[in-house]
């Protein structure tokens, strides 16, 4: 057998188990396993290949490879929903999700074209963190955030003492500078390359993250549990809206917030539903609930709406970075149909706008925006005390989205040190405390109403008031270093002699 199957070819199927080894740890890492503790090396195996792999095609089809692969497992939900909700059946929904898988694997596929002459330099492993913290900042740019590396940090106590200062991407740095590590470790380089891995130590000089914030506040979470696949009748709008009703009236608090709602209840143009809120906001005091506004030319817009305790409308957010193929659709993706119903594709928003309520300043993102670290920290710069994600879930059925959504949204709340407030149509609904833990969560799946306690933090963290320089950063000098090294000579692919 191995007569009859060259080395180079024995070398590229090793090479290709390697890479999609690291993609099956990156799946290991995030919701339905959660294996955290696999972040630090998941990138190992794919490191290990590059630096042994000269051709520069050959690494990015590596990459790809492995790209497609960890995409395509890590979000088979978008599968569930282009079949379910975008009408476009079992194999159309199939075939444009392995479209979707395909382009976003280029992300790592250039990360691997760029990363193996970097692994043969001395200064790999600052070089590679910078590569893939640096292309990592450039996904929600590209048209689809999720997941970043840094996430699996969620729980980890030293290196989550970071996040205040570098957001999520301070986490994925260290996360690929320990990979790179024990890369160059297998790879048998000389020790003096591990130096840059004695600046870790230096996180135990950041401050510790909070053990308690007080949570001296209440408000009132309405989650409906509300079918998005439910055929609207006027009989069946009008039940919906007594729940609604009920709901909101089973406990006195001066604050209530409802969720992002697959239901036809549309302040600005039902009268019915117009009166309904201004009710429930003149029975309690405060009124917080997604709404579809409109600009002024009758476009949709995907909107949090706050009443106050008159019934007046005090303030409202247009939602900014939109949902693809949910609430408008890729121009490469003209053929899929929209899963919302509206007569046109959503319009984002443009202003990040601060609603005061029940003595405090809500900073309010709306379902997929818990997935831009830059976008929710601009609501802490420009004064709030505490955020809320309005979202609705019910379009990921039961898979583990719901959990990889959850997760976004705690490393939001760690980053900015804010209480979180998640309403969700069914789950998962909780809050959040300023270290990113979960203080209180709500059964999915049930209809209910339930108090809720959070505080408020004033002062806004060096990451809320200084955004993604990091990042930028890393993607400025990752890049720059990998370019020269293209046109450099090539270094031997063995080690190199002890130093």
């Amino acid at each position: 057998m191995h007569r009859s199957f060259p080395p180079y070819y024995r070398r590229v199927f090793f090479h290709t188990l390697l890479c999609i080894l690291s993609a099956i740890l990156l799946l290991l890492v995030f919701p339905r396993f959660d294996i955290r503790w696999l972040a630090p090396v998941a990138l190992t195996p794919l490191l290990i290949a590059l630096a042994r792999t000269r051709d520069g095609w050959q690494r990015f089809v590596y990459g790809w490879a492995a790209g497609i692969f960890f995409w395509f497992f890590l979000c088979t939900w978008i599968q569930f929903v282009l079949e379910v909700h975008g009408g476009m059946g079992r194999w159309g929904g199939w075939g444009s999700f392995f479209l979707f898988a395909i382009l976003k694997g280029l992300h790592l596929a250039v990360f691997s074209w760029l990363a193996g002459p970097l692994m043969r330099r001395p200064y790999a492993i600052p070089a590679v963190a910078a590569l893939w913290t640096g292309l990592e900042r450039t996904h929600g740019t590209f048209g689809f955030a999720w997941l970043q590396l840094g996430n699996a940090g969620i729980d980890m106590s030293l290196p989550l003492r970071l996040a205040p200062y570098l957001g999520v991407y301070g986490l994925s740095f260290v996360f690929c500078m320990l990979a790179a590590g024990l890369a160059c470790v297998a790879l048998r380089y000389p020790r003096v390359r591990l130096a840059p891995l004695l600046a870790l130590p230096l996180l135990f000089l950041l401050p510790a993250i909070p053990e308690h914030t007080p949570a001296t506040d209440s408000a009132l979470l309405v989650q409906p549990n509300i079918d998005p696949s439910v055929q609207w009748t006027g009989l069946l709008q009008e039940k919906t809206e007594r729940q609604l009703r009920l709901l909101s009236n089973v406990l006195p608090a001066k604050l209530i917030i409802w969720p992002e709602l697959p239901a036809p209840l549309y302040y600005y143009n039902d009268p019915e539903f117009h009166e309904l809120a201004t009710e429930i906001a003149r029975h309690h005091g405060w009124f917080l609930f997604g709404t579809v506004a409109y600009t002024a030319s009758n476009q949709p817009l995907n909107s949090a709406l706050l009443l106050g305790p008159d019934g007046a409308e005090v303030g409202r957010y247009d939602k900014i970075d939109l949902v693809p193929f949910g609430e408008f659709v890729p121009p490469l993706f003209s053929f899929v149909n929209r899963v919302t119903q509206e007569a046109g594709d959503f319009v984002p928003g443009h202003d990040i706008k601060i609603l005061p309520a029940a003595g405090h300043r809500l900073g309010v993102f709306i379902c997929y925006e818990s997935a831009f670290p830059d976008l929710v920290r601009q609501f802490a710069k420009k004064g709030a005390d505490v955020l809320v994600n309005l979202s609705n879930d019910a379009y990921f059925g039961h898979s583990e989205a719901r959990q990889q959504h959850l997760m976004l949204a705690r490393m939001r709340a760690a980053e900015n040190r804010r209480f979180i407030i998640r309403c969700t149509n069914d789950g998962i609904s909780a809050v959040i405390d300023p270290a990113g833990r979960i203080i209180k969560r709500l059964p999915p799946f049930r209809e209910l109403a339930a108090s809720i306690q959070y505080g408020a933090v004033e002062a806004p963290t060096f990451y809320a008031r200084h955004g993604d320089w990091f990042a930028w950063s890393c993607l400025i000098v990752g890049v720059g270093l990998a370019m020269l090294n293209l046109f450099r000579p090539p270094v031997p692919l063995d080690h190199s002699p002890k130093e």
